[in-house]
């Protein structure tokens, strides 16, 4: 989707990113790209093959950052994610392994 340097990654966490341990956003950029690293480190808090509530959700991504709805909102519009028609259920559907550069738990 897009070409995401190391060099990238840093700039996020280094401008964006206001806690690693817990993940606390400062801001969610408005440039596609931005949004799209930081939809990747969300995503590893998520467990495949299993189904959330929203409740669930909106519980992993109150801490993340204070506007979950949109982050919940990106996760299903970016294809993270996918959600029954009447929101009752969550799943993840991206394939985690193609995004372990990604995974904030196992940065240095």
């Amino acid at each position: 989707m897009f070409d995401i340097t190391h060099e990238d990654i840093k700039a996020i966490l280094d401008t964006v990113v206001l806690s690693r341990d817990p993940l606390v956003f400062r801001m969610i950029p408005a440039k596609e790209k931005k949004k799209y690293i930081i939809l990747c480190m969300i995503i590893h808090y998520f467990e495949k093959d299993k189904q959330y509530s929203e409740k669930e959700i909106n519980d992993i991504l109150k801490p993340i950052f204070e506007d979950y709805v949109m982050i919940r909102r990106y996760l299903i519009d970016y294809q993270f994610m996918s959600r029954t028609t009447d929101g009752k259920a969550y799943w993840l559907i991206t394939d985690l392994s193609e995004f372990e550069r990604f995974d904030i738990k196992k940065m240095v």
